[in-house]
C-alpha cells in the first residue's frame, strides 16, 4: 500500500517500548501544562517543580536543590537567578556553610506557589481524568517502582 499524506506513519517497534510511551506521555503532559499553566503564570514545569522543593525544604542549599532535581549544580544558579529575579525565592546566607546559600520562598513567592498549585492540581485532574482514581494510583506507583 503507497503511503498518502493522510495515511498514519508506521513506528514500528516504538510503541511497544516504554521509554517511547513515557516519553510520548511527558510531551503530551507539558503541552497541556503550558496551555493551562504557563499560559497563565509564566512558569515552567521544571520552575514550578523547584519552587515545590525549595518550599517544602526550607533552607535548601543549593547544591542539594540541583541533587533533588536531577541537574547539574552549575545549571541550578541560572534557575535559583530566574527564581530571584522574579522576587519568588531569596539566597540567605547558609548557617552552616559561609561557602554556600540557602534558599527561601519570599513572600510573594508563597502566594504564586499557591496560586500555582490551584492550576496545576487542575491541569493534573483533568489531564489525568482519563484514568480512573484507582489506574492513576497504579500508574504513579508502577512509575516510582520503575525509577527506584
Amino acid at each position: 500500500m503507497a503511503e498518502t499524506e493522510d495515511s498514519p506513519v508506521a513506528r514500528g517497534l516504538l510503541p511497544r517500548l516504554i521509554g517511547y510511551q513515557l516519553r510520548r506521555a511527558q510531551v503530551a503532559m507539558f503541552r497541556d501544562f503550558a496551555r493551562r499553566v504557563t499560559a497563565a503564570e509564566d512558569i515552567t514545569p521544571a520552575l514550578f517543580g523547584m519552587l515545590q522543593v525549595i518550599a517544602a525544604n526550607p533552607g535548601l542549599a543549593q547544591s542539594r536543590l540541583a541533587e533533588a532535581m536531577g541537574v547539574e549544580r552549575s545549571a541550578i544558579v541560572k534557575v535559583v537567578d530566574q527564581l530571584e529575579a522574579r522576587d519568588l525565592i531569596a539566597r540567605q546566607p547558609s548557617p552552616r556553610d559561609r561557602r554556600s546559600h540557602s534558599l527561601h520562598l519570599t513572600a510573594a513567592g508563597q502566594d504564586r506557589l499557591a496560586r500555582l498549585e490551584e492550576l496545576v492540581l487542575a491541569h493534573e485532574a483533568e489531564f489525568a481524568g482519563r484514568l480512573s482514581p484507582e489506574e492513576q494510583a497504579q500508574l504513579l506507583s508502577l512509575l516510582d517502582r520503575l525509577h527506584d
